[in-house]
């Protein structure tokens, strides 16, 4: 027998069964392959930890978990942009269209400057994997240099990372577009070689092909971005359906298309590796055409509240078989954080709650159960992570956080020490912070938290 160590976690863990199951399971046991990062073991209501660690043959370090602590899920984000780090929380008074000529294409327009890149990636990714997010699906630019910087950055940092060269031919500034359409997609070509040749074993960093809306991209752009798509394999990430004035403009533009959501069908860009941010005002035969081909959206709520764009009603895509996973949106998103993302969408579905009062219908809100699973499960299924990470089921990747509640400790949580286990979970997605965070793990590597280290 080969000689391996393994981190034995022994404690209260939380993760999602399914969209309507939370398990809470105390007193114990997670056990991870330090070497390959995975969970090998998940043992419930261990009473006797001492005769079950005599039944291990490899080495192990054994971690008890206190009670103001818990295992959770690393968070997925499953829409950001990097470069927008850089101005997050600023202009959020306008809205959609006028918000990315007045500060995103200027913004983003500076990361042909490999400083500005290496400088603005180190420090939104590292404040990423302080809150949590072990997962994300980034946005880059049109830039190639700094689109590799991303990639080099996210995996020196260690973050599991979707990756996109964005990609824009029209309709953009002078200053901030591509020369051609196969300019852009020669660079997204370049880039796509790149990424996948610094791919390790494990495949932490993933291409993702990112035409940036239908807006931005030609007719011969968004093909050929379908195209390569196809013959790499590379899941597909854009937005739909964001803002009316972007509906009605994006309709213009493409005339020959049935809606919005078939502009991306009829250029190859819609299918089970899909993805697409916001999705607010959707008809319903377009949420048929999301559940007919598989493809997953990414509920950005704050982002939709902070530029006015409007409120999705998330139930209308669950209720229909669609994949739901939570996005920051930074920067349209003020927040870099999931716990944020969580609360937002709870407030979203709040509102519609709200909005359904005089109607014959019942309506019900996002709970605790469906939240904790679209930040975690949720989102791991729209990337298509779902079999790697997302839960604690054994043979996944152990992408983790260390809850730490004990406010002596940092955490913004006070525990009053009635708390049931189920009330510490609510009080750390309600009041939690990246200081209630000891550690973060991706594929068992300690990468992030408040702690100074793992003991």
């Amino acid at each position: 027998m080969a000689f391996t160590t393994l981190n034995v976690f022994y404690g209260t863990i939380v993760h999602s069964i399914s969209i309507d199951q939370l398990e809470i399971a105390s007193n114990s046991l997670l056990v991870v392959d330090n070497d390959k990062g995975v969970i090998v073991s998940f043992e419930r209501e261990v009473n006797d930890v001492e005769k079950f660690l005599e039944k291990l043959d490899r080495s192990y370090k054994l971690f008890r978990l206190t009670p103001e602590q818990f295992l959770f899920p690393g968070l997925v984000d499953t829409h950001a942009h990097a470069p927008q780090y850089l101005f997050a929380g600023s202009g959020m008074d306008l809205q959609l269209l006028d918000w990315l000529n007045t500060y995103v294409f200027r913004a983003e327009s500076s990361f042909k400057s490999s400083q500005v890149a290496k400088d603005a990636y180190t420090k939104v990714v590292s404040r990423f994997l302080r809150n949590g997010t072990t997962t994300c699906s980034w946005f880059a630019t049109i830039h190639l240099e700094a689109c590799k910087i991303l990639v080099d950055t996210i995996q020196q940092l260690g973050q599991r990372a979707y990756v996109g060269k964005v990609n824009m031919d029209q309709n953009s500034p002078d200053f901030y577009i591509e020369a051609s359409a196969q300019a852009s997609l020669d660079d997204t070509r370049a880039f796509i070689e790149y990424t996948l040749e610094k791919q390790d074993q494990q495949k932490l960093i993933t291409p993702v092909v990112t035409p940036r809306f239908a807006i931005t991209c030609s007719s011969e752009l968004m093909q050929g971005l379908g195209k390569l798509a196809q013959e790499y394999k590379l899941p597909i990430q854009t937005h739909l359906c964001e803002n009316q004035n972007e509906i009605e403009f994006t309709c213009s533009l493409f005339p020959k298309s049935k809606n919005y959501t078939s502009i991306y069908a009829d250029h190859g860009l819609l299918g089970d590796k899909s993805y697409m941010a916001h999705c607010v005002y959707m008809t319903d035969e377009e949420i048929d055409m999301l559940a007919e081909y598989n493809t997953g959206i990414s509920h950005c709520a704050n982002s939709n509240f902070s530029l006015h764009s409007g409120v999705c009603d998330v139930r209308r895509f669950l209720n229909k078989g669609v994949k739901v996973g939570l996005g920051t949106d930074v920067a349209g998103g003020f927040a870099p954080s999931m716990l944020d993302a969580i609360r937002s969408s709870f407030f979203a579905s709040k509102c519609t709650l709200m909005a359904h009062r005089d109607r014959k219908e019942k309506y019900e809100h996002l709970g605790t159960s469906e939240l904790v699973y679209l930040a975690t499960l949720g989102g791991a299924r729209v990337l298509g992570l779902q079999e790697t990470i997302g839960n604690f089921a054994v043979g996944k990747a152990f992408d983790a956080l260390v809850v730490d509640l004990n406010s002596e400790n940092g955490s913004s949580v006070d525990l009053m020490g009635h708390e049931t286990p189920l009330q510490k979970v609510e009080k750390f997605l309600f009041n939690g912070n990246d200081q209630s965070l000891a550690h973060v793990f991706v594929q068992g590597r300690r990468v992030a938290g408040s702690a100074s280290s793992l003991e």
